[in-house]
């Protein structure tokens, strides 16, 4: 009998145990956090913004792929973000997404798995990260939102937590020769209308980067028309 292939898109909260806690700790909230302040000069401002529960969902603007270790490394508890399958099909990049909590979405076309994951998040130690962008943005632009992050705190019944983050993209590499600052914003209560969500994360990015929001066309995706 072949050997059944591994669901990354699907967790239990049994699955964010001990051992991955331990593990992104070792190599968010310890490797990386001393690399972005030796680096980058990593400032974070508003902690008093942070949830004492983990009823929410970290939504930051997306510049790099440093961005999500980043996250990890600067908030209080362990995060599990939502990773692009594709990566999924990379032998250590896979391994290495696994251990440190990440799980797969299909963005054209989201699994009742991933939703079912992103429900037994809320009930672990652990909270959920989405960037609400989808990909990688240039600095100074905020478009192409992707409103399903909305649809999903509307279906766990979690607020959102808005994340401005600001320099992540410049490739450095000496010491102290880079800036990256985070500023964390106050929660955005979870809605039924998600396009009420979808608009006060935008007004709450563009005042956390100083970056511009530019409407585009955009077909609706997976993600948006599973959550609705």
């Amino acid at each position: 009998m072949a050997k059944q292939k591994k669901q990354y898109s699907k967790r239990k909260a049994s699955q964010f145990n001990w051992w991955r806690t331990f593990w992104q700790i070792i190599v968010c909230k310890i490797g990386y956090y001393t690399y972005l302040k030796v680096v980058y000069r990593l400032e974070v401002h508003g902690k008093e913004n942070i949830p004492k529960d983990n009823k929410y969902i970290v939504c930051p603007n997306h510049l790099s792929s440093l961005d999500p270790p980043m996250m990890a490394s600067v908030l209080p508890r362990s995060i599990a973000f939502m990773a692009k399958k594709e990566l999924f099909d990379i032998p250590f990049l896979r391994w290495w997404l696994d251990w440190l909590g990440a799980f797969s979405v299909n963005r054209e076309s989201l699994s009742p798995s991933t939703i079912k994951t992103a429900e037994q998040i809320k009930d672990s130690n652990w909270v959920l990260g989405i960037f609400p962008q989808g990909t990688r943005c240039l600095p100074g632009e905020i478009h192409e939102i992707n409103k399903g992050f909305a649809g999903l705190a509307r279906l766990t019944k979690c607020n959102i937590l808005p994340v401005g983050i600001v320099g992540s993209h410049e490739i450095k590499k000496w010491p102290f020769s880079g800036k990256i600052i985070i500023n964390i914003g106050e929660v955005i209560p979870y809605d039924r209308n998600t396009d009420v969500v979808k608009d006060k994360w935008i007004q709450e990015i563009q005042k956390l980067t100083g970056f511009k929001y530019t409407a585009s066309e955009k077909k609706t995706n997976g993600m948006e028309e599973a959550v609705k």
